[in-house]
């Protein structure tokens, strides 16, 4: 994910919620959410390419995400994907062992049914407790109030204080491609020579642009619903799944 808005334990019904978009070369290959044939309880997309993933689920209560930090260069080659990180705590890997400094700039956020971590690998080491509340997090420092991360977390206050009943209506939102006019630009330029400095939630370009925009909704009684749309190189949808899941008392 390039940027995604995050509610744990902050609303009466919904214990979790993660709204996001997924930026990445039109390209590189993308195989759209599914359960995965080598593991039904396992619901993600998958990168064809490294054969990871940036957002998914398991039914034995996880979630994972997976964003890039920009402002450390390009990817080192032999260094693994970053997506494999997803598929790891998907499946039972501690965020507390998990060796994060072999990877890439990278920020994760691992949830269970017990609590959420942030973690992330630049400028240092660090993995930290959620306490319950709203999130936002894009390509550097969680809750850096870049315009585009204050803007997803603005529309979703939005949807928990209305009816918070439609999960779907999220995805609307993340389609949003107008400048925002608040917050600060990020202090480093993006390693993405297609990726402006500063971008709305939505990027729409033929090269580098988001590819799907996802919604993950688990409510306090452990039943979930993940939904993913999908998006080509002219930024006109391809695709949209909706699948349904229950977390484990």
């Amino acid at each position: 994910m390039c940027v995604l808005a995050l509610a744990w334990r902050a609303h009466p019904r919904w214990q979790l919620i993660v709204a996001g978009n997924r930026d990445e070369y039109h390209v590189r290959p993308a195989a759209p959410l599914a359960r995965w044939d080598s593991d039904p309880g396992l619901i993600a997309g998958r990168d064809i390419q490294s054969g990871g993933s940036w957002l998914g689920v398991s039914e034995a209560g996880r979630v994972a995400v997976v964003t890039n930090l920009r402002g450390y260069g390009g990817p080192a080659p032999d260094r693994p994907s970053r997506g494999a990180l997803v598929t790891d705590l998907l499946g039972g890997a501690d965020p507390d062992t998990l060796l994060i400094d072999a990877y890439n700039p990278v920020n994760l956020i691992a949830i269970d049914r017990q609590r959420a971590r942030f973690l992330s690998n630049r400028p240092a080491t660090q993995r930290t407790d959620l306490s319950p509340a709203l999130y936002g997090l894009s390509n550097g420092k969680l809750d850096e109030p870049w315009p585009k991360t204050l803007r997803l977390k603005s529309l979703l206050l939005d949807w928990l204080t209305g009816a918070a009943e439609e999960p779907a209506l999220l995805l609307d939102g993340l389609r949003e491609d107008i400048l925002p006019d608040i917050g600060l630009d990020p202090d480093r330029p993006s390693d993405v020579p297609q990726e402006p400095r500063h971008s709305p939630i939505f990027i729409n370009d033929p090269i580098y642009g988001t590819r799907c925009s996802s919604v993950v909704a688990i409510d306090r009684a452990g039943q979930g619903l993940f939904l993913e749309r999908r998006f080509g190189a002219r930024a006109e949808p391809t695709g949209e799944t909706g699948l349904s899941f229950a977390w484990p008392h």
